[in-house]
């Protein structure tokens, strides 16, 4: 069953368009992202006569200044932020999408957020200065999360349902028409299995026509043929052929989409990993300050 077109009334969409083209043409301009970010925040949650307030020298209380504080992505520190390569960037990337990011996840927690028409559409124009690329007629749905933003490209007519985690710490490329389910995980970084401190990213490669269903997850490096499908709670770690749909933890390959067998690679000969062909290498300052929040030292036995 296909979907219906929805409308919002005159007065609503006049509204709704010109916020978001407001919000677009100064994310896109001069101003300081930081400031842009603020400024969109502080009215979104309509604080703003106790921010006018407190900017004048106003008394607030503790809780008001660290609530008017946080409309600031200046002043707020992401889990991305921790990781090491971050120190690698060049000019300003990680600042640059740290603020849209915080602005896409304070928006959410508005109750705008629930208003479809209007969100999909806000969410639409972010991730056109969000991500490195954008297709046309992109939907994406509420609670979504990225790792960085700037390492994720994404083509036409895709869909990305409530609850998503898509982890660009290595690369992400999502194809044409791919439709990501609620609570699904798409990663494109590994930890070491003895040594948690050690990462490993990966390019995670979704091709057209994917459909990646409920609650399910992709490792890192994974590549989803086109037209495949990974089945509800499955986890992919290896790669799965086009046409072909996967399901388990972990997932293989059970059999081929009905009418695509004479194009498809056999059932036989799938099932292979191939994510190390996908493996990005990096490297880390020499002088980086680090912390292991784990302080383990449990080798294996005989490992000096």
């Amino acid at each position: 069953m296909t979907k219906r077109h929805v409308s919002l009334p005159p007065g609503g969409e006049e509204g709704i368009h010109a916020f978001i083209e407001e919000v677009d043409r100064r994310l896109s301009g001069e101003e300081d992202t930081c400031d842009v970010v603020e400024d969109v925040l502080v009215d979104l949650f309509g604080d703003r006569e106790a921010y006018e307030r407190w900017q004048s020298g106003g008394e607030v209380t503790p809780a008001e200044r660290v609530r008017l504080q946080g409309y600031d992505p200046c002043n707020v520190t992401l889990e991305s932020e921790y990781y090491a390569e971050v120190e690698t960037m060049d000019d300003g990337e990680f600042e640059r999408t740290k603020y849209l990011q915080w602005l896409w996840r304070q928006f959410d927690a508005t109750p705008m957020a629930d208003n479809v028409e209007f969100a999909l559409r806000f969410r639409r124009m972010l991730a056109d200065h969000l991500f490195a690329e954008v297709g046309d007629n992109c939907r994406f749905f509420k609670g979504i999360t990225v790792t960085y933003g700037h390492n994720i490209a994404v083509g036409d007519n895709v869909v990305v349902h409530d609850d998503v985690h898509l982890d660009d710490r290595g690369m992400l490329t999502i194809g044409d028409r791919v439709s990501i389910s609620d609570d699904a995980h798409v990663y494109s970084h590994d930890h070491d299995s003895n040594d948690q401190t050690a990462v490993d990213n990966y390019h995670t490669i979704i091709e057209d026509d994917v459909r990646i269903t409920y609650d399910s997850m992709v490792r890192a490096g994974v590549r989803m043929g086109e037209n495949s499908v990974l089945a509800a709670k499955s986890i992919a770690g290896k790669d799965v052929p086009a046409h072909h749909i996967a399901a388990g933890t972990p997932a293989k390959s059970i059999a081929v989409k009905d009418g695509w067998e004479p194009v498809a690679e056999d059932l036989a000969d799938a099932n292979v990993d191939r994510r190390a062909e996908r493996r990005i290498d990096y490297e880390l300052p020499e002088n980086l300050d680090v912390f292991d929040e784990f302080q383990r030292e449990r080798r294996p036995p005989g490992d000096s």
